[in-house]
């Protein structure tokens, strides 16, 4: 049998033993105990139901394949073997993909930072519609969108900005985003009509709290000044505005969005947290992308990953090779087939490597 369908009764049992503890009146009384279990508990539902249904489709074909003795429940059974056989198949991949090894961080609410790069203003621009779009893919997931930062360019685009996006699984669905974003169009400047390549760089971070990844306060430097920008009175003669550079890694973050010094800093704590978070990871996936690199890459900002062909309004991931004639529809948010797709490359590249374990 199957490693990972040897595993899966101990899924059961634990899923089990869980459901025992949240009807426990002490347990329920324990606010952060019973969510703790619960959330442990809804990790495993989905994989406890194909597996309850995938034993029952198993008696079924242990049934069906004892009647085909019996001439006259043989042609019953052959229908059912020709039903439950497929079956069984496709419950074994949903069954191997559910026992994968999750991303710890998946359930996470992410910091993304968009920046213009290669192109001048035509980058900012483009900068401007990537926010865009996840904004429109965001609403359509039932996500809230907010600005942590941002530096606008005189054009009316983003040499970068920093927004955080919440919800459910975002991280999932959007960790793959990372990368660098190559545009070809003609820019609004343009007065003879020829196409331009832009780039804009895309980091996806995960959220983290104190007690996912903590900043030692050694390793910060914090500096308080006066905000430069709009707000009133208070916002440009009381220094509000915050400064935090992380030592190690020379990570500087600036924010003075907020009115308070507090709220500032507790939301520059926020960003340079991910910041830092991120930075190691990137170093970590890089020595590992050196023995193996996946289908969907390393997540790193200089690594192209994606085109967008205004002209043929044509978008191309090149991890995949996947190619959409459909620019239009995902820049108005219709980011669904894609992001899917870079899902099931990232699947199928770790039942790949977990095969030829």
């Amino acid at each position: 049998m199957d490693p990972i369908f040897q595993s899966l009764q101990t899924v059961v049992d634990r899923y089990d033993e869980l459901n025992e503890q949240l009807a426990d009146p002490d347990v329920a009384g324990d606010g952060q105990q019973y969510m703790a279990l619960l959330k442990e508990a809804g990790e495993m539902c989905e994989t406890v139901a194909v597996y309850t249904h995938y034993k029952q489709v198993m008696q079924g074909i242990s049934d069906a394949e004892d009647m085909l003795d019996d001439a006259e429940m043989a042609p019953l059974a052959k229908e059912d073997l020709n039903t439950l056989k497929p079956e069984k198949i496709e419950l074994e991949d949903q069954l191997k993909i559910l026992m994968l090894p999750k991303d710890p961080n998946d359930d996470k609410n992410i910091i993304m930072e968009i920046r213009g790069a290669a192109g001048g203003d035509e980058s900012s621009l483009f900068a401007a519609d990537l926010l865009d779009m996840y904004r429109r893919y965001a609403e359509k997931q039932r996500w809230a969108v907010s600005i942590i930062d941002e530096t606008i360019t005189e054009v009316g685009g983003y040499k970068e900005v920093a927004i955080m996006i919440t919800g459910d699984n975002v991280y999932s669905k959007l960790k793959f985003e990372s990368g660098a974003h190559r545009v070809q169009r003609v820019p609004s400047t343009e007065t003879q009509g020829r196409v331009h390549t832009s780039t804009a760089t895309v980091g996806v971070m995960p959220e983290f709290e104190e007690i996912d990844f903590e900043l030692a306060e050694s390793d910060l430097e914090e500096e308080f000044f006066r905000s430069g920008g709009a707000g009133g009175q208070n916002v440009n003669k009381v220094s509000t505005a915050v400064r935090l550079v992380h030592k190690p890694t020379g990570i500087m973050v600036k924010m003075q969005e907020e009115r308070t010094q507090i709220k500032n800093r507790d939301k520059a704590r926020k960003l340079l947290a991910s910041r830092v978070y991120d930075f190691y990871a990137q170093q970590n996936e890089a020595e590992y992308a050196e023995k193996r690199k996946s289908a969907v890459g390393t997540g790193d900002r200089s690594e192209r990953i994606r085109t967008y062909n205004y002209p043929q309004n044509r978008v191309t991931d090149h991890r995949i090779g996947l190619t959409l004639n459909k620019l239009d529809r995902i820049m108005n948010g219709e980011l669904g087939e894609i992001v899917d797709a870079l899902v099931i490359a990232n699947q199928t590249a770790k039942l790949a490597e977990l095969n030829q374990a």
